[in-house]
């Protein structure tokens, strides 16, 4: 794949829409601890996750085009995974955020949390704690490819 500055260098890059992009991106740095990579005035921002590069992009919704819904609404989710659920998410709670799930050890093998942010977005934040094949935890139905 071609290199290019003004876009992410991620296979994915998730464009989550806000109809205020400074206060989503200024939230999302302090909850989440995500930098701010790029800003284009004030309708697009570009987040770096981590240190691997991840990248999420903050765009302006016009209301008058897409009709607000219900607050239970989920049109999309987001994973991210981080190194220390516990600490990530006592940050994040400290920040204010929404949390709709605390930490949980799930059976798949990984510690998650869900959170609301003040667009709507679920956000689950996840760390592996074990290695754990697909059939110990989902029977017969599930096939690693």
């Amino acid at each position: 794949m071609r290199a290019n500055r003004s876009v992410p260098a991620s296979s994915v890059i998730p464009i989550l829409p806000y109809p205020d992009v400074r206060e989503a991106t200024e939230w999302l740095c302090r909850a989440f601890g995500f930098v701010e990579r790029l800003r284009i005035a004030d309708h697009r921002a570009q987040l770096k996750i981590g240190d691997d590069g991840d990248m999420i992009v903050a765009e302006y919704i016009d209301r008058t085009r897409r009709p607000e819904r219900g607050a239970d609404h989920v049109s999309h989710q987001i994973m991210v995974r981080v190194a220390d659920v516990a600490a990530h998410h006592a940050h994040a709670a400290a920040a204010g955020a929404e949390i709709l799930q605390p930490p949980q050890d799930q059976p798949f093998g990984e510690r998650q949390y869900v959170v609301r942010d003040p667009g709507g977005h679920r956000w689950t934040f996840s760390q592996t704690i074990a290695d754990t094949h697909p059939n110990e935890w989902g029977g017969p139905d599930v096939v690693l490819l």
